[in-house]
């Protein structure tokens, strides 16, 4: 099997997308994020991005709110790498002051 690589661009770009959660069979809410972006490179083999812009949340009493992101990636071997992203969502509209954050850390192995 042959792998291609793509070629990373830095600049910026458009991210849609959709979070669902359930408990069990239950279906919770969905959260809508609308990012625009900016990706670039960080030395040879790493790279860093930023992402912010509305969300929308679908369940009962939904209301607009504000998320973002910023995150990183790094070559660790040819097909090993480490990334890392801290996430945050405001809770009431676009109140600032009470943040939901996430923080996500992996390792991805291609093969």
């Amino acid at each position: 099997m042959v792998a291609l690589g793509t070629p990373v661009l830095a600049g910026p770009y458009v991210n849609i997308e959709s979070n669902t959660g359930f408990a069990g069979h239950d279906y919770q809410s969905s959260l809508l994020e609308t990012h625009v972006g900016y990706e670039n490179s960080l030395g040879w083999d790493s790279n860093w991005y930023i992402q912010a812009g509305p969300a929308v949340t679908f369940k009962d009493g939904a209301t607009g709110e504000v998320s973002g992101k910023v995150g990183l990636t790094t070559a660790l071997t040819e097909r090993l790498s480490a990334y890392g992203e801290v996430a945050a969502v405001t809770t009431n509209e676009y109140d600032f002051s009470d943040l939901n954050t996430n923080i996500k850390a992996g390792l991805k192995y291609t093969f």
